[in-house]
């Protein structure tokens, strides 16, 4: 089959992607597939060869190289933000009819949504922080927000990923400088409520047609919180398996597995948690988790005993599963 490894994007978490496209080039099994390194950035569409860029026909997403004309049985998708992991790449596929891995178009859009998401879960009851949703240009009062919310509390954007835009606002004073940094990132903001206790990132995914919990992965970050220099400049420590209690480790892998069938999840995932007092407070899930070789969802697969090489073979037959199931 001919693989298209779809990486890169529109954000600034484009070079995170291309990272995790090459651990998956490396992993694919190559008496199975054929895999093209396939591009999507602001500057174009392509297909990468031997270092040569050839420009991908958007409408059939076919490329054509030495007058021959090449199609895609699967595309495994690895963007990381906008517009692979929000649901336009998603639903474009879709109306091509061409099978990819991963969740859905709506799931996608509905998970990069950090307010929708919370709103969903809220009705499974899963704990989660207060919060305030802002829109650039209303008008709210730093005292209304420590009423709400106490200090210290986080602000970050709406629809996001990798940390970016992200503060903890420890005094009144950095508020004006906090809701700068997030609206550059987007036009609309979450404010919550500091959660202080052992943060954890669970992967979960359908394996073998089951929801499997792949890992706890406990974050210890360098930095006040694990922001994006704590996840990819080594201000960090990852401890997989986490340091919880048996009882507290069943409580978070059943939680994480109840949010990813109650937002309709399939393919990879990764949930952040909060646990305090031995209670698991959802933060995010993100559905194209980074990949890379320092990342945490590899890492749990090699705890688990479980091959990279494998899990894409199952993404893949998800892949064409679902597209016999639209038939």
């Amino acid at each position: 089959m001919n693989i298209a490894v779809v990486m890169g994007g529109y954000s600034d978490e484009s070079v995170i992607s291309i990272r995790s496209g090459q651990l998956i080039l490396n992993n694919l099994d190559r008496t199975k597939y054929t895999p093209y390194e396939v591009h999507i950035l602001p500057e174009g569409w392509n297909v990468v060869i031997d270092n040569e860029k050839t420009a991908i026909d958007k409408s059939d997403f076919s490329f054509t190289k030495d007058s021959k004309k090449i199609t895609f049985d699967v595309v495994v998708n690895t963007i990381h933000g906008t517009p692979g992991e929000d649901g336009h790449m998603q639903a474009y596929w879709e109306l091509l009819n061409l099978p990819y891995t991963g969740c859905g178009f709506y799931q996608s859009a509905l998970t990069f949504n950090k307010r929708d998401t919370l709103s969903v879960l809220s009705k499974f009851n899963i704990p989660r922080a207060k919060s305030i949703y802002l829109t650039k240009g209303d008008v709210i009062t730093s005292q209304e927000i420590v009423d709400t919310l106490g200090l210290p509390f986080m602000v970050k954007p709406n629809q996001s990923g990798s940390s970016l835009g992200v503060s903890k606002v420890n005094d009144i004073s950095e508020l004006d400088k906090a809701l700068e940094f997030a609206f550059a990132q987007d036009s609309d903001i979450l404010i919550e409520s500091y959660l202080k206790g052992t943060e954890v990132s669970v992967g979960v995914l359908n394996y073998k047609d089951k929801t499997t919990v792949l890992g706890l992965t406990e974050i210890v970050s360098h930095n006040d919180f694990f922001d994006y220099e704590a996840k990819y400049l080594g201000k960090s420590e990852e401890i997989t398996p986490a340091r919880l209690d048996e009882a507290t480790e069943q409580r978070v892998r059943e939680t994480a597995a109840k949010a990813y069938e109650a937002l309709g999840m399939s393919g990879f995932s990764r949930t952040d948690f909060i646990v305090m007092d031995g209670e698991p407070h959802f933060i995010e899930i993100n559905t194209n988790p980074g990949l890379s070789p320092q990342s945490i969802f590899p890492q749990q697969a090699q705890h688990a005993g479980i091959a990279m090489s494998d899990l894409f073979d199952n993404e893949i037959k998800l892949a064409l599963n679902r597209k016999r199931l639209l038939k």
